[in-house]
Protein backbone atom coordinates (compact mmCIF):
# COMPACT_ATOMS: atom_id res chain seq x y z
CA UNK A 1 0.00 0.00 0.00
CA UNK A 2 1.09 3.60 -0.56
CA UNK A 3 -0.03 6.97 0.71
CA UNK A 4 -2.32 7.47 -2.26
CA UNK A 5 -4.48 4.64 -0.91
CA UNK A 6 -5.21 6.84 2.10
CA UNK A 7 -5.94 9.95 0.05
CA UNK A 8 -9.50 8.94 -0.86
CA UNK A 9 -10.34 8.59 2.83
CA UNK A 10 -8.61 11.89 3.62
CA UNK A 11 -10.79 13.62 1.01
CA UNK A 12 -13.97 12.07 2.39
CA UNK A 13 -13.02 12.89 5.98
CA UNK A 14 -12.35 16.51 5.10
CA UNK A 15 -15.57 16.82 3.09
CA UNK A 16 -17.63 15.58 6.04
CA UNK A 17 -15.73 17.87 8.41
CA UNK A 18 -16.41 20.83 6.16
CA UNK A 19 -20.12 20.02 5.98
CA UNK A 20 -20.32 19.87 9.78
CA UNK A 21 -18.30 23.07 10.07
CA UNK A 22 -20.67 24.81 7.67
CA UNK A 23 -23.67 23.79 9.77
CA UNK A 24 -21.92 25.09 12.88
CA UNK A 25 -21.02 28.39 11.20
CA UNK A 26 -24.57 28.77 9.93
CA UNK A 27 -26.13 28.17 13.33
CA UNK A 28 -24.03 30.93 14.85
CA UNK A 29 -24.51 33.49 12.08
CA UNK A 30 -27.52 33.02 9.76
CA UNK A 31 -29.77 30.08 10.68
CA UNK A 32 -33.32 30.83 11.89
CA UNK A 33 -34.15 30.03 15.48
CA UNK A 34 -36.54 27.18 14.72
CA UNK A 35 -34.13 25.35 12.42
CA UNK A 36 -32.24 23.57 15.19
CA UNK A 37 -34.33 20.45 15.84
CA UNK A 38 -34.33 19.23 12.24
CA UNK A 39 -30.81 20.45 11.51
CA UNK A 40 -29.55 18.48 14.51
CA UNK A 41 -30.66 15.28 12.81
CA UNK A 42 -28.54 16.08 9.77
CA UNK A 43 -25.60 16.96 12.01
CA UNK A 44 -26.03 13.65 13.81
CA UNK A 45 -26.07 11.68 10.56
CA UNK A 46 -23.02 13.48 9.19
CA UNK A 47 -21.20 12.96 12.48
CA UNK A 48 -22.04 9.28 12.26
CA UNK A 49 -20.60 9.10 8.76
CA UNK A 50 -17.47 10.90 9.89
CA UNK A 51 -17.12 8.45 12.77
CA UNK A 52 -17.39 5.52 10.32
CA UNK A 53 -14.89 7.09 7.94
CA UNK A 54 -12.27 7.69 10.61
CA UNK A 55 -12.64 4.22 12.15
CA UNK A 56 -13.13 2.27 8.90
CA UNK A 57 -11.23 -1.05 9.24
CA UNK A 58 -9.80 -0.55 5.76
CA UNK A 59 -8.35 2.80 6.83
CA UNK A 60 -6.81 1.20 9.89
CA UNK A 61 -5.22 -1.44 7.69
CA UNK A 62 -3.77 1.21 5.36
CA UNK A 63 -2.46 3.28 8.28
CA UNK A 64 -0.87 0.30 9.99
CA UNK A 65 0.97 -0.51 6.76
CA UNK A 66 2.03 3.09 6.16
CA UNK A 67 3.34 3.36 9.73
CA UNK A 68 6.11 0.93 8.77
CA UNK A 69 7.13 2.77 5.60
CA UNK A 70 9.43 5.68 4.79
CA UNK A 71 7.19 8.73 4.63
CA UNK A 72 7.59 12.49 4.46
CA UNK A 73 7.34 14.47 7.71
CA UNK A 74 3.80 15.62 6.88
CA UNK A 75 2.70 12.12 5.88
CA UNK A 76 4.05 10.70 9.13
CA UNK A 77 2.13 13.36 11.07
CA UNK A 78 -1.12 12.54 9.23
CA UNK A 79 -0.73 8.82 9.92
CA UNK A 80 0.09 9.45 13.59
CA UNK A 81 -2.87 11.80 14.02
CA UNK A 82 -5.31 9.43 12.33
CA UNK A 83 -4.18 6.43 14.35
CA UNK A 84 -4.70 8.44 17.54
CA UNK A 85 -8.18 9.41 16.36
CA UNK A 86 -8.98 5.75 15.73
CA UNK A 87 -7.73 4.74 19.17
CA UNK A 88 -9.92 7.42 20.72
CA UNK A 89 -13.07 6.84 18.71
CA UNK A 90 -13.22 3.10 18.21
CA UNK A 91 -13.69 2.65 21.95
CA UNK A 92 -16.84 4.79 21.88
CA UNK A 93 -20.14 3.19 20.74
CA UNK A 94 -20.96 4.75 17.35
CA UNK A 95 -24.64 5.29 18.17
CA UNK A 96 -23.80 7.07 21.42
CA UNK A 97 -21.35 9.29 19.58
CA UNK A 98 -23.97 10.29 17.02
CA UNK A 99 -26.61 10.92 19.67
CA UNK A 100 -24.17 13.06 21.64
CA UNK A 101 -23.42 15.23 18.61
CA UNK A 102 -27.13 15.82 18.10
CA UNK A 103 -27.58 16.64 21.79
CA UNK A 104 -24.73 19.16 21.68
CA UNK A 105 -26.32 20.95 18.74
CA UNK A 106 -29.57 21.32 20.66
CA UNK A 107 -27.80 22.21 23.92
CA UNK A 108 -26.12 25.20 22.30
CA UNK A 109 -29.48 26.68 21.38
CA UNK A 110 -30.83 25.95 24.87
CA UNK A 111 -27.78 27.72 26.31
CA UNK A 112 -28.49 30.76 24.14
CA UNK A 113 -32.07 30.88 25.42
CA UNK A 114 -30.98 30.29 29.04
CA UNK A 115 -28.41 33.09 28.82
CA UNK A 116 -30.95 35.47 27.30
CA UNK A 117 -33.48 34.66 30.01
CA UNK A 118 -30.93 34.45 32.86
CA UNK A 119 -32.15 30.93 33.59
CA UNK A 120 -29.45 28.45 34.61
CA UNK A 121 -32.07 25.88 35.56
CA UNK A 122 -33.12 25.66 31.91
CA UNK A 123 -29.59 24.71 30.84
CA UNK A 124 -28.52 22.66 33.87
CA UNK A 125 -30.05 19.30 32.80
CA UNK A 126 -28.20 19.55 29.48
CA UNK A 127 -24.95 20.44 31.22
CA UNK A 128 -25.22 17.47 33.58
CA UNK A 129 -25.91 15.11 30.69
CA UNK A 130 -23.09 16.53 28.58
CA UNK A 131 -20.57 16.20 31.41
CA UNK A 132 -21.72 12.66 32.17
CA UNK A 133 -21.32 11.66 28.52
CA UNK A 134 -17.96 13.37 28.13
CA UNK A 135 -16.71 11.59 31.25
CA UNK A 136 -18.03 8.29 29.91
CA UNK A 137 -16.24 8.84 26.61
CA UNK A 138 -13.06 9.84 28.45
CA UNK A 139 -13.26 6.64 30.48
CA UNK A 140 -13.47 4.62 27.25
CA UNK A 141 -10.39 6.40 25.93
CA UNK A 142 -8.31 6.36 29.09
CA UNK A 143 -5.10 4.36 28.59
CA UNK A 144 -3.15 4.87 31.81
CA UNK A 145 -3.49 6.14 35.35
CA UNK A 146 -4.10 9.71 34.22
CA UNK A 147 -7.23 11.42 35.51
CA UNK A 148 -10.25 11.76 33.22
CA UNK A 149 -9.61 15.46 32.79
CA UNK A 150 -6.18 14.70 31.30
CA UNK A 151 -7.94 12.75 28.55
CA UNK A 152 -9.95 15.76 27.36
CA UNK A 153 -7.00 18.11 27.79
CA UNK A 154 -5.10 15.99 25.28
CA UNK A 155 -7.73 16.85 22.64
CA UNK A 156 -6.74 20.51 22.77
CA UNK A 157 -3.22 20.54 24.20
CA UNK A 158 -1.25 17.41 23.26
CA UNK A 159 1.58 16.98 25.74
CA UNK A 160 0.05 19.15 28.48
CA UNK A 161 -1.59 17.59 31.52
CA UNK A 162 -3.05 18.61 34.87
CA UNK A 163 0.34 18.45 36.56
CA UNK A 164 1.86 21.09 34.25
CA UNK A 165 -1.28 23.21 34.21
CA UNK A 166 -1.54 23.21 38.00
CA UNK A 167 2.02 24.51 38.16
CA UNK A 168 1.25 27.18 35.57
CA UNK A 169 -1.91 28.40 37.29
CA UNK A 170 -0.22 28.31 40.68
CA UNK A 171 2.34 30.76 39.31
CA UNK A 172 -0.49 33.03 38.19
CA UNK A 173 -1.97 32.84 41.70
CA UNK A 174 1.41 33.62 43.24
CA UNK A 175 2.29 36.58 41.01
CA UNK A 176 -0.74 37.96 39.18
CA UNK A 177 -3.40 37.89 41.92
CA UNK A 178 -1.18 40.02 44.25
CA UNK A 179 -0.28 42.32 41.34
CA UNK A 180 -3.98 42.89 40.67
CA UNK A 181 -4.56 43.75 44.32
CA UNK A 182 -1.67 46.26 44.17
CA UNK A 183 -3.20 47.91 41.13
CA UNK A 184 -6.64 48.01 42.73
CA UNK A 185 -5.12 49.81 45.72
CA UNK A 186 -3.08 52.18 43.53
CA UNK A 187 -3.95 55.91 43.47
CA UNK A 188 -3.37 55.88 39.69
CA UNK A 189 -6.76 55.98 37.97
CA UNK A 190 -7.06 55.74 34.20
CA UNK A 191 -9.93 57.61 32.57
CA UNK A 192 -11.50 55.92 29.55
CA UNK A 193 -14.98 57.39 29.58
CA UNK A 194 -14.48 58.18 25.91
CA UNK A 195 -14.87 54.46 25.18
CA UNK A 196 -18.46 54.33 26.40
CA UNK A 197 -19.88 57.18 24.34
CA UNK A 198 -22.15 56.44 21.39
CA UNK A 199 -20.32 55.01 18.36
CA UNK A 200 -22.14 54.42 15.08
CA UNK A 201 -22.41 50.69 14.40
CA UNK A 202 -22.05 51.22 10.66
CA UNK A 203 -18.88 53.25 11.13
CA UNK A 204 -17.53 50.59 13.50
CA UNK A 205 -18.15 47.91 10.89
CA UNK A 206 -16.35 49.95 8.24
CA UNK A 207 -13.36 50.66 10.47
CA UNK A 208 -13.09 47.08 11.73
CA UNK A 209 -13.10 45.73 8.19
CA UNK A 210 -10.22 48.04 7.39
CA UNK A 211 -8.45 47.06 10.63
CA UNK A 212 -8.65 43.36 9.82
CA UNK A 213 -7.06 43.97 6.44
CA UNK A 214 -4.41 46.19 8.00
CA UNK A 215 -3.09 43.45 10.29
CA UNK A 216 -3.10 40.86 7.48
CA UNK A 217 -6.58 39.33 7.04
CA UNK A 218 -6.96 38.38 3.36
CA UNK A 219 -10.50 39.12 2.15
CA UNK A 220 -9.95 36.98 -0.93
CA UNK A 221 -9.72 34.04 1.46
CA UNK A 222 -12.07 35.13 4.23
CA UNK A 223 -15.19 36.96 5.36
CA UNK A 224 -16.32 38.78 8.50
CA UNK A 225 -19.80 38.30 9.96
CA UNK A 226 -21.44 39.06 13.30
CA UNK A 227 -22.27 36.69 16.14
CA UNK A 228 -23.06 36.88 19.85
CA UNK A 229 -19.70 35.27 20.67
CA UNK A 230 -16.83 36.18 18.27
CA UNK A 231 -15.08 33.17 16.76
CA UNK A 232 -13.06 31.87 13.82
CA UNK A 233 -14.02 29.00 11.53
CA UNK A 234 -11.77 27.48 8.90
CA UNK A 235 -12.65 25.14 6.04
CA UNK A 236 -9.14 25.26 4.55
CA UNK A 237 -6.46 27.90 4.05
CA UNK A 238 -8.45 29.58 1.28
CA UNK A 239 -11.71 29.82 3.25
CA UNK A 240 -11.36 31.20 6.76
CA UNK A 241 -14.26 33.06 8.38
CA UNK A 242 -14.36 35.25 11.44
CA UNK A 243 -17.06 37.01 13.41
CA UNK A 244 -17.11 39.94 15.77
CA UNK A 245 -19.75 41.70 17.85
CA UNK A 246 -20.43 45.43 17.89
CA UNK A 247 -21.67 47.51 20.82
CA UNK A 248 -22.80 51.09 20.27
CA UNK A 249 -21.44 52.10 23.70
CA UNK A 250 -18.15 50.17 23.75
CA UNK A 251 -15.76 51.03 20.93
CA UNK A 252 -12.81 48.86 21.88
CA UNK A 253 -14.79 45.63 22.23
CA UNK A 254 -15.11 45.09 18.49
CA UNK A 255 -11.65 46.53 17.78
CA UNK A 256 -9.89 43.90 19.82
CA UNK A 257 -12.26 41.08 18.91
CA UNK A 258 -11.48 41.81 15.27
CA UNK A 259 -7.72 41.87 15.83
CA UNK A 260 -7.96 38.70 17.94
CA UNK A 261 -9.96 36.72 15.40
CA UNK A 262 -7.77 38.03 12.59
CA UNK A 263 -4.80 36.52 14.41
CA UNK A 264 -6.52 33.14 14.35
CA UNK A 265 -7.41 33.59 10.69
CA UNK A 266 -3.89 34.60 9.62
CA UNK A 267 -2.59 31.38 11.19
CA UNK A 268 -5.05 29.28 9.18
CA UNK A 269 -4.50 31.22 5.94
CA UNK A 270 -0.75 30.66 6.18
CA UNK A 271 -0.85 26.88 6.60
CA UNK A 272 0.98 25.16 3.76
CA UNK A 273 -1.15 24.20 0.74
CA UNK A 274 0.14 20.61 0.87
CA UNK A 275 -1.44 19.93 4.27
CA UNK A 276 -4.41 22.28 4.51
CA UNK A 277 -6.95 19.66 3.39
CA UNK A 278 -5.63 16.95 5.71
CA UNK A 279 -6.05 15.96 9.39
CA UNK A 280 -2.97 18.06 10.25
CA UNK A 281 -4.15 21.08 8.28
CA UNK A 282 -4.98 23.24 11.28
CA UNK A 283 -3.12 24.71 14.25
CA UNK A 284 -0.64 22.74 16.32
CA UNK A 285 -2.92 23.02 19.37
CA UNK A 286 -5.57 25.35 20.71
CA UNK A 287 -2.91 26.95 22.90
CA UNK A 288 -0.64 27.64 19.94
CA UNK A 289 -3.64 28.93 18.00
CA UNK A 290 -4.57 31.18 20.89
CA UNK A 291 -0.99 32.39 21.12
CA UNK A 292 -1.30 33.87 17.65
CA UNK A 293 -4.58 35.65 18.34
CA UNK A 294 -3.33 36.94 21.70
CA UNK A 295 -0.04 38.00 20.11
CA UNK A 296 -1.91 40.16 17.59
CA UNK A 297 -4.57 41.37 20.01
CA UNK A 298 -2.57 42.14 23.15
CA UNK A 299 1.17 42.16 22.66
CA UNK A 300 0.98 43.97 19.33
CA UNK A 301 -2.52 45.45 19.31
CA UNK A 302 -2.34 47.15 22.71
CA UNK A 303 1.10 48.63 22.16
CA UNK A 304 1.84 52.28 21.50
CA UNK A 305 3.83 51.27 18.41
CA UNK A 306 0.72 49.75 16.86
CA UNK A 307 -1.50 52.77 17.43
CA UNK A 308 0.95 55.49 16.33
CA UNK A 309 0.04 55.03 12.63
CA UNK A 310 -3.51 53.75 13.26
CA UNK A 311 -4.94 56.10 15.87
CA UNK A 312 -5.18 59.19 13.61
CA UNK A 313 -7.43 57.20 11.30
CA UNK A 314 -9.61 56.08 14.24
CA UNK A 315 -9.84 59.69 15.42
CA UNK A 316 -11.00 60.76 11.97
CA UNK A 317 -13.71 58.08 11.93
CA UNK A 318 -15.01 59.10 15.36
CA UNK A 319 -13.97 62.74 15.62
CA UNK A 320 -16.86 63.73 17.89
CA UNK A 321 -15.71 61.32 20.59
CA UNK A 322 -11.95 61.06 20.10
CA UNK A 323 -10.78 64.43 18.81
CA UNK A 324 -9.72 65.56 22.29
CA UNK A 325 -8.37 62.14 23.37
CA UNK A 326 -4.59 61.96 22.96
CA UNK A 327 -2.72 58.89 21.76
CA UNK A 328 -1.21 58.53 25.23
CA UNK A 329 -4.63 58.59 26.89
CA UNK A 330 -6.02 56.11 24.39
CA UNK A 331 -3.14 53.64 24.87
CA UNK A 332 -3.53 53.90 28.64
CA UNK A 333 -7.27 53.31 28.24
CA UNK A 334 -6.98 50.15 26.19
CA UNK A 335 -4.57 48.77 28.80
CA UNK A 336 -6.58 49.80 31.85
CA UNK A 337 -6.87 47.09 34.50
CA UNK A 338 -10.33 46.74 35.92
CA UNK A 339 -11.74 43.50 37.29
CA UNK A 340 -14.87 42.65 35.33
CA UNK A 341 -17.30 39.77 35.12
CA UNK A 342 -17.19 38.91 31.42
CA UNK A 343 -14.21 36.89 30.19
CA UNK A 344 -14.33 38.13 26.60
CA UNK A 345 -14.28 41.76 27.79
CA UNK A 346 -11.52 41.25 30.37
CA UNK A 347 -8.33 43.29 30.35
CA UNK A 348 -5.01 41.63 29.60
CA UNK A 349 -3.96 41.22 33.24
CA UNK A 350 -7.17 39.79 34.68
CA UNK A 351 -7.99 37.58 31.69
CA UNK A 352 -5.99 34.52 32.84
CA UNK A 353 -7.78 34.66 36.21
CA UNK A 354 -11.08 34.14 34.38
CA UNK A 355 -9.54 31.06 32.79
CA UNK A 356 -8.20 29.79 36.11
CA UNK A 357 -11.74 29.81 37.52
CA UNK A 358 -13.07 27.74 34.63
CA UNK A 359 -10.13 25.36 34.87
CA UNK A 360 -10.76 24.71 38.54
CA UNK A 361 -14.49 24.11 37.94
CA UNK A 362 -13.89 21.75 35.03
CA UNK A 363 -11.49 19.69 37.12
CA UNK A 364 -14.13 19.44 39.84
CA UNK A 365 -16.85 18.42 37.37
CA UNK A 366 -14.69 15.65 35.93
CA UNK A 367 -13.66 14.50 39.40
CA UNK A 368 -17.32 14.35 40.49
CA UNK A 369 -16.68 16.95 43.19
CA UNK A 370 -19.38 19.44 42.31
CA UNK A 371 -23.14 19.65 42.78
CA UNK A 372 -24.55 21.10 39.55
CA UNK A 373 -27.26 22.88 41.52
CA UNK A 374 -24.51 24.73 43.41
CA UNK A 375 -22.29 25.43 40.40
CA UNK A 376 -23.40 29.09 40.02
CA UNK A 377 -22.61 29.76 43.69
CA UNK A 378 -19.18 28.13 43.36
CA UNK A 379 -18.51 30.20 40.26
CA UNK A 380 -19.41 33.36 42.15
CA UNK A 381 -17.20 32.45 45.12
CA UNK A 382 -14.16 32.01 42.89
CA UNK A 383 -14.81 35.34 41.18
CA UNK A 384 -14.87 37.02 44.54
CA UNK A 385 -11.69 35.26 45.67
CA UNK A 386 -9.56 35.95 42.58
CA UNK A 387 -11.04 39.13 41.13
CA UNK A 388 -12.80 40.72 44.08
CA UNK A 389 -16.17 40.92 42.30
CA UNK A 390 -19.34 38.83 42.31
CA UNK A 391 -21.78 38.22 39.42
CA UNK A 392 -25.27 39.54 40.05
CA UNK A 393 -26.96 36.98 37.82
CA UNK A 394 -26.26 33.75 35.94
CA UNK A 395 -26.05 35.39 32.50
CA UNK A 396 -22.95 37.31 33.56
CA UNK A 397 -21.78 34.34 35.62
CA UNK A 398 -22.06 30.64 34.93
CA UNK A 399 -23.94 31.09 31.61
CA UNK A 400 -21.60 33.55 29.93
CA UNK A 401 -19.65 31.05 27.75
CA UNK A 402 -20.93 28.63 25.10
CA UNK A 403 -18.05 26.14 25.45
CA UNK A 404 -19.67 23.69 27.87
CA UNK A 405 -22.85 23.59 25.79
CA UNK A 406 -20.69 22.40 22.89
CA UNK A 407 -18.93 19.76 24.99
CA UNK A 408 -15.62 21.67 24.85
CA UNK A 409 -14.14 20.59 28.18
CA UNK A 410 -10.38 21.01 28.45
CA UNK A 411 -10.53 23.93 26.00
CA UNK A 412 -10.45 26.88 28.43
CA UNK A 413 -6.86 26.33 29.68
CA UNK A 414 -5.69 26.91 26.11
CA UNK A 415 -6.66 30.56 26.38
CA UNK A 416 -4.25 31.18 29.24
CA UNK A 417 -1.57 28.95 27.75
CA UNK A 418 -1.89 30.88 24.51
CA UNK A 419 -1.21 34.18 26.22
CA UNK A 420 1.86 32.69 27.91
CA UNK A 421 3.13 31.14 24.67
CA UNK A 422 2.69 34.50 22.91
CA UNK A 423 4.82 36.20 25.56
CA UNK A 424 7.53 33.56 25.14
CA UNK A 425 7.56 34.00 21.35
CA UNK A 426 7.62 37.79 21.70
CA UNK A 427 10.53 37.68 24.16
CA UNK A 428 12.50 35.73 21.56
CA UNK A 429 11.48 38.08 18.74
CA UNK A 430 12.59 41.11 20.73
CA UNK A 431 16.09 39.62 20.91
CA UNK A 432 16.31 38.45 17.31
CA UNK A 433 14.14 40.75 15.14
CA UNK A 434 13.07 44.38 14.74
CA UNK A 435 9.48 43.51 15.64
CA UNK A 436 8.72 46.88 17.28
CA UNK A 437 9.89 48.69 14.13
CA UNK A 438 7.76 46.44 11.93
CA UNK A 439 4.68 47.29 13.98
CA UNK A 440 5.33 51.02 14.20
CA UNK A 441 5.88 51.24 10.45
CA UNK A 442 2.74 49.17 9.77
CA UNK A 443 4.77 46.48 8.00
CA UNK A 444 2.55 43.55 8.86
CA UNK A 445 3.58 41.58 5.80
CA UNK A 446 7.08 41.01 7.19
CA UNK A 447 5.57 40.03 10.56
CA UNK A 448 3.20 37.62 8.87
CA UNK A 449 6.02 36.07 6.84
CA UNK A 450 8.07 35.57 10.01
CA UNK A 451 5.25 33.79 11.81
CA UNK A 452 4.47 31.76 8.71
CA UNK A 453 8.08 30.63 8.41
CA UNK A 454 8.45 29.49 12.02
CA UNK A 455 4.93 28.48 13.06
CA UNK A 456 2.00 28.80 10.68
CA UNK A 457 3.08 26.77 7.66
CA UNK A 458 3.50 23.60 9.71
CA UNK A 459 -0.12 23.29 10.86
CA UNK A 460 -0.26 20.39 13.29
CA UNK A 461 2.78 18.54 11.94
CA UNK A 462 4.63 19.50 15.11
CA UNK A 463 3.27 19.81 18.64
CA UNK A 464 3.41 23.07 20.57
CA UNK A 465 6.57 22.29 22.54
CA UNK A 466 8.33 21.13 19.38
CA UNK A 467 7.53 24.42 17.62
CA UNK A 468 8.61 26.45 20.64
CA UNK A 469 11.87 24.55 20.92
CA UNK A 470 12.58 24.98 17.21
CA UNK A 471 11.90 28.72 17.41
CA UNK A 472 13.07 29.81 20.87
CA UNK A 473 15.38 27.00 21.92
CA UNK A 474 13.25 25.90 24.87
CA UNK A 475 9.90 24.30 25.63
CA UNK A 476 6.99 26.11 27.23
CA UNK A 477 8.21 28.38 30.01
CA UNK A 478 5.67 30.58 31.82
CA UNK A 479 8.34 32.87 33.28
CA UNK A 480 8.19 35.06 30.16
CA UNK A 481 4.47 35.64 30.66
CA UNK A 482 4.87 36.52 34.33
CA UNK A 483 7.71 38.91 33.47
CA UNK A 484 5.76 40.46 30.59
CA UNK A 485 2.65 41.14 32.67
CA UNK A 486 4.62 42.31 35.71
CA UNK A 487 6.83 44.70 33.74
CA UNK A 488 4.02 46.11 31.63
CA UNK A 489 1.55 46.82 34.41
CA UNK A 490 4.10 47.85 37.01
CA UNK A 491 5.19 50.54 34.55
CA UNK A 492 1.63 51.53 33.59
CA UNK A 493 0.57 51.98 37.22
CA UNK A 494 3.92 53.31 38.55
CA UNK A 495 4.28 50.51 41.10
CA UNK A 496 7.42 49.76 43.12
Amino acid sequence: MNFQDLQTYIDKRQALNQALTLFSWDQETEAPEKSMALTAKSVGLLSGELFKTITDPKVKEILSDLEKQELTISQKAIVKKWLKDIRDLEKIPAQKYQEHQERLMIAQRVWQKAKLENNYQLFMPYLKEIVATEKEFAQYRKTNEACLYDVVLEDYEPGFHVEQLDEFFNQLKEHIVPLLKEIQASPIKIDKEYNYKHYSLNKQKEFNRWLAGYVGFDFKKGVIKESEHPFTTEFHNHDVRITTHYYKNNLESALFSTIHESGHAIYEMNIDDDITMTPVGSGASMGMHESQSRFYENIIGRSEEFWKPVYPRLQTFFADNLEEVSLEQFVQGINKVEASLIRTEADELTYPLHIMIRYELEKKMFAGEVDFEQLPQLWNQLYQEYLGITPQNDSEGILQDIHWAGGSFGYFPSYALGSAIAAQIYAHMQKTTAVADWVESGDFQVLKKYLQEYIHQYGAIYQTNELLEKLTGEKFNPKYYIEYLTNKFTKLYHLR
